[in-house]
């Protein structure tokens, strides 16, 4: 797979650029990666803060992936897993994936990852993944209420081309396993990776507050969760709320 890179001083979004973006051919791996995005998007219209050349904002762009659309969710865990690998290897421990594709560092959020994708009768015919990573801002002032970047915790700079480099080659790595047949490991990984993935932790959903263990996440992308009661609770996307005491 050829991977390129364009590297963008400015634009409103990385994800928004590769929509309109026709690459050279299907086997294309296209990268967009931005010093300062004017207009980014986390999950569920959510902003992405980020000071100008502060972080790393990037977009990739696959296509004609071989995955049923009913598994597609195994590519948010390709690069879930991406991340927090490479984060991990900088950062030490403590960095784990908040359901569905949230990076944590402790109880604090590092990075964020928005997924679109086009799907045809066999299999994804246009993915774009959409991350930020926080590298090198030190105060964050938006509502977000548990930021960090790896100079906050690190507590000097860091160069966030090395970074991606990593992230991407990691990436291509996981999607290879799929594409040939090993997707298993890929699911292994990502769970063993969850944040909460031990122990009773507090969550809410419309019926209010509870307390459950963490059961795994199906391939569909659906959170599975046992409270107190034995009672097992499925939950898609912004049905269900982590609650954090980052006191």
């Amino acid at each position: 797979m050829k991977t390129r890179i364009i590297e963008l001083d400015v634009t409103d979004s990385t994800n928004r650029f590769l929509h309109d973006y026709l690459p050279e051919t299907d086997n294309d791996l296209v990268v967009a990666v931005a010093r300062y995005q004017t207009a980014g998007r986390g999950q569920a219209c959510n902003s992405w803060e980020s000071e100008p050349g502060e972080n790393l904002l990037f977009s990739i762009l696959v296509q004609n992936i071989s995955v049923p659309p009913a598994r597609q969710f195994i590519i948010s865990m390709a690069m879930a897993v991406a991340l927090k690998d490479c984060l991990t290897e900088i950062a030490g421990s403590g960095i784990s994936v908040k359901w569905p594709n949230d990076i944590y560092w402790c109880n604090k959020k590092i990075s964020g990852t928005l997924i679109e994708t086009a799907v045809c009768r066999h299999g994804i015919r246009r993915c774009i993944i959409g991350t930020g990573v926080n590298i090198n801002q030190e105060t964050f002032r938006s509502d977000a209420p548990n930021p960090v970047s790896l100079r906050n915790i690190l507590g000097h700079e860091v160069e966030p081309r090395a970074i991606l480099d990593d992230i991407i080659d990691r990436f291509c790595r996981y999607m290879n396993m799929i594409e040939n047949g090993n997707g298993s490991s890929v699911i292994a990984m990502y769970h063993s990776a969850l944040y909460r993935r031990e122990g009773f932790h507090a969550y809410s959903d419309a019926d209010g507050g509870f307390v459950a263990e963490t059961v795994g996440v199906e391939e569909s992308g659906r959170l599975l969760l046992r409270d107190t009661e034995g009672r097992l609770r499925k939950y898609f996307f912004k049905e269900v709320k982590f609650i954090i005491n980052n006191k």
